[in-house]
């Protein structure tokens, strides 16, 4: 099962941290295929949680995926949390045992799986196998998934791409790349990377708003990417 898009881009973006239904709008009209809503997180940015993200998810445009981010690492959370909202795809944040998958492919089969892997060495890339039987696709992120606050995404640094250049050559499934994104440099991780979708939230935020200039030139590049990789 594919990730749907109603853009023109080859590289799809996926536009997180969504705070309300306008920003959501905005990232549509400038081409975005996705949005993340982040429910309860123990870290980092955008966390509106579970029942705020329904009522946006609700409103959202049809055609545009909405992912809901969850930090649950318990099947029965993570399917608690999407009862509460309708999202069209679950992106989970932790690793999570494999084992817990069974239990949400039965409960929410409608939904899309996007597991996160946090680029943190080289280890990264065993976990492909662990997760490629579950889920749709995969997001690489720039998280810490250690010491005593570890953070699960939006922390506005970029990975190493040269360990998710190979990670997207060894996957068998599409692969966003996020972390530390911005227009000044998503040209740059596109060529390296080759991935399916790209996916940011700060480099695309003044104080914590959605900035219209900033996702335009973000989105140009992308587009730039797309054309020049194309040919």
């Amino acid at each position: 099962m594919e990730l749907t898009s109603m853009t023109d881009l080859k590289v799809h973006v996926k536009v997180c941290c969504m705070a309300s239904i306008d920003e959501v709008r905005l990232a549509e009209r400038l081409g975005a295929s996705a949005v993340g809503l982040v429910g309860d997180m123990p870290s980092g940015p955008g966390v509106i949680g579970a029942q705020a993200a329904a009522e946006i998810a609700r409103k959202a445009p049809i055609g545009l995926d909405t992912f809901l981010l969850t930090s649950g690492e318990r099947a029965a959370d993570i399917v608690n949390e999407l009862a509460v909202c309708p999202a069209s795809v679950v992106q989970i944040v932790r690793h999570i045992d494999p084992e817990e998958y069974p239990a949400l492919i039965e409960a929410m089969p409608q939904v899309r799986r996007v597991q996160v892997i946090h680029i943190e060495d080289e280890s990264a890339l065993t976990l492909a196998m662990r997760y490629t039987p579950f889920v749709h696709a995969f997001l690489l992120d720039s998280g810490r998934t250690l010491g005593t606050t570890p953070q699960f995404g939006g922390t506005g640094d970029t990975h190493d791409w040269g360990i998710s250049a190979r990670f997207v050559a060894q996957a068998e499934l599409p692969v966003y790349l996020a972390g530390g994104l911005k227009s000044a440099n998503v040209f740059e991780a596109i060529s390296q990377v080759r991935p399916y979708g790209v996916d940011l939230c700060t480099g695309v935020r003044t104080n914590d708003q959605l900035d219209e200039g900033k996702l335009d030139s973000f989105m140009s590049e992308v587009r730039r990417a797309s054309e020049t990789l194309g040919n």
